[in-house]
C-alpha cells in the first residue's frame, strides 16, 4: 500500500507561512508524505491555510474549493481541510458553502489537524473545531522547515492593537508571549542542526514582553541571540513604531549578528489618516525612529508597508505620505491599494476613495519609491559584501551562470558563479558592480568562499531527500522559504 500524500496551500503573511511549516510537520509525523510538485490537488489530503486580510479572500478560497470538488468525487478517501484566519472568521459558513470540505480548524488549534482528519474519516462527516484561545504554542508542534540554513522562530502570537483596517487581532487573539528560555532553546537546537540565520517572528514582534511584564524583553532577547555560538544572522519581523524604543536600537547596533535591516510599517504619512487608522504614532515620531536607527546603524536598509487610498484620504494626506517616503528613503516599500476588509471598522467608514483615484496615487507612489530604491542601491556599488547563498532566489541563474543570495541588510545579490562548489547556506565575499532597483550584481570573480555548517546541513537534507521514493518531495512550495525572501512581510496589512 502506497503512502498517503498531502499538499498545503498557503495564503497571507509570514505567520501563515510558519504555521504551514507546522502543518506539514504534523502531517508527516502522522505518516503522510508531500505530494509531487505540480500535483495540483491530486493528493490524499489538501490543506488550505487561509488569509482573511484581503477583500476577495473568501472568493479565492471557494473558487479553489470548487475546482477540487469533482476531483474528490472521482477519488474516494480524498480529504480537504481549511484552516487559518478565514476559517477562524467564517467557521460553519465554509461547510455550508462547500459541503465536500472534511475539516475546518482555526488559528489556535492547528495541532489538531491529524486528529480531525481521522475523526472525519471514521465518522464520515465534516469536523469543525475552532478554538477561542491558543491551545499550544505553534513552536512546540512538529515541523518540516523549508530551509536547511534559515528558519522562522515564533516569539509571540496575537496582537493587542486595534488598527481599523486589520481583522487579524480578532482572529489570532490577544498577544501571548513565549518564555525567553523556550525561544533560546529552540534557536540553539536549530543552530545545532546547521541553521545559521533565524528570523524572530511576531504579529507585533517588538511588543514582546507586554504579556510577561518586561518592557525591555525584546532588546534582551536580541542580545541573548548574540551570545549563541554559530548563529550568524538574526532578523525580526514585523515591529510596530509605537514599541520601537531606544533600547531596541541599541541592541541592534551592539549585537554583531543582528543584521542591519529593519522592516517597519508606516501605513500612512498623514497624522490625520494615522489617527483614523488607530495607529498610535505620528509622522514626527516615525521619522525620529528612522533618524535614530540611521545614526546608530549607518548602513541599515529600511523597508516599510504603505496603504494608499484609506477612507478619507485627501490629496494633502497623500502628499504627506510622499513626503515621508522622500525623507525616509526606504530601500524598499511594499505598497498596497486600500481594499475593504470585511469585519473591520474601516470598511464601514465614510469617504471611501474612488478606485481610479486610488490607482493614480498608487502609481505616483510606486514611481517615487522605484526611483529611491534604485538610487539607494547605487550607493552599494563598489562595496565588498558578505553574501549568504540562497536557494530559489535567482530565477535566471541557470541562464546567466550566476548564483544568488542575501547581503547582511537583506538586499538580493546576483553574483558570478565561482569555479569551486558553493551550496545554499555558504557565504561568499563579492564586490558590487551594478545596481538595479530591486537587486545588486557582482559581475567580477568571487573573492572568497566560506563553506559553512549551514551548507553542510543543506547537503545532508538533499542526501536524505534523494534517498526517498522517486517523485516524493517534502515541504511546501517556494513561497514558504524563510526569512531571506522579502516578499512576505508585514502581517496585518498585506495579503
Amino acid at each position: 500500500m502506497s503512502e498517503k500524500t498531502y499538499e498545503v496551500r498557503t495564503y497571507g503573511c509570514q505567520m501563515n507561512v510558519h504555521d504551514s511549516e507546522r502543518l506539514s510537520g504534523l502531517l508527516e509525523d502522522a505518516g503522510y508524505v508531500r505530494a509531487p510538485e505540480g500535483a495540483d490537488g491530486d493528493a490524499d489530503v489538501v490543506v488550505f491555510n487561509t488569509c482573511a486580510v484581503r477583500e476577495n479572500a473568501d472568493n479565492k478560497l471557494y473558487g479553489n474549493l470548487g475546482r477540487l470538488a469533482p476531483m474528490k468525487t472521482k477519488r474516494p478517501g480524498m480529504q480537504i481541510a481549511v484552516g487559518g484566519c478565514l476559517a477562524q472568521k467564517d467557521r460553519d459558513t465554509i461547510v455550508k458553502r462547500a459541503p465536500w470540505v472534511d475539516v475546518v480548524f482555526g488559528t489556535h488549534n492547528i495541532g489538531k489537524l491529524p486528529v480531525l482528519l481521522e475523526r472525519a474519516r471514521v465518522q464520515e462527516e465534516a469536523q469543525v473545531e475552532i478554538a477561542e484561545s491558543l491551545e499550544a504554542f505553534p513552536s512546540t508542534l512538529p515541523t518540516r522547515r523549508e530551509s536547511a540554513y534559515a528558519a522562522w522562530v515564533s516569539i509571540s502570537v496575537g496582537c493587542n492593537n486595534t488598527c481599523t483596517f486589520c481583522i487579524v487581532p480578532a482572529l489570532r487573539g490577544k498577544e501571548k508571549d513565549r518564555r525567553p528560555g523556550d525561544i533560546l532553546a529552540e534557536i540553539e537546537a536549530l543552530v545545532a542542526e546547521g541553521v545559521s540565520e533565524i528570523t524572530l517572528l511576531g504579529q507585533n514582534v517588538n511588543a514582546y514582553g507586554s504579556d510577561i511584564g518586561d518592557r525591555e524583553a525584546f532588546s534582551k532577547l536580541l542580545r541573548a541571540c548574540g551570545a549563541i555560538e554559530g548563529l550568524e544572522r538574526v532578523r525580526f519581523t514585523s515591529p510596530h513604531p509605537r514599541d520601537f524604543t531606544d533600547d531596541v536600537i541599541a541592541a541592534m547596533a551592539e549585537t554583531p549578528n543582528v543584521m542591519p535591516q529593519l522592516h517597519m510599517p508606516l501605513q500612512s504619512g498623514s497624522d490625520t489618516i494615522l489617527k483614523a487608522m488607530r495607529r498610535s504614532y505620528r509622522q514626527e515620531r516615525y521619522l525620529g525612529i528612522i533618524d535614530k536607527v540611521r545614526a546608530a546603524i549607518p548602513h541599515a536598509a529600511i523597508s516599510t508597508d504603505i496603504i494608499v487610498g484609506f477612507p478619507g484620504e485627501t490629496e494633502e494626506d497623500f502628499e504627506q505620505t510622499m513626503r515621508v517616503v522622500r525623507e525616509a528613503r526606504f530601500a524598499q516599500a511594499f505598497t498596497f491599494q486600500y481594499s475593504k476588509r470585511p469585519g473591520t471598522p474601516a470598511a464601514e467608514m465614510e469617504g471611501q476613495i474612488p478606485k481610479a483615484v486610488v490607482q493614480e496615487r498608487y502609481m505616483r507612489l510606486s514611481a517615487l519609491q522605484e526611483e529611491i530604491s534604485w538610487e539607494e542601491n547605487k550607493t552599494q556599488v563598489g562595496r565588498v559584501l558578505e553574501v549568504m547563498v540562497a536557494e530559489g532566489e535567482g530565477r535566471k541563474d541557470g541562464a546567466t551562470h550566476r548564483l544568488s543570495g542575501r547581503a547582511p541588510d537583506n538586499r538580493l545579490v546576483h553574483f558570478t558563479k565561482p569555479d569551486e562548489e558553493v551550496r545554499p547556506g555558504d557565504v561568499v565575499t563579492v564586490e558590487i558592480t551594478y545596481a538595479a532597483p530591486h537587486h545588486l550584481l557582482a559581475e567580477g570573480p568571487t573573492r572568497t568562499v566560506r563553506r559553512t555548517r549551514a551548507g553542510d546541513a543543506w547537503d545532508r537534507r538533499n542526501a536524505t531527500e534523494a534517498a526517498k521514493p522517486a517523485g516524493v518531495l517534502l515541504g511546501l512550495p517556494m513561497v514558504g522559504v524563510p526569512a531571506p525572501l522579502p516578499a512576505v512581510t508585514g502581517g496585518c496589512s498585506v495579503e
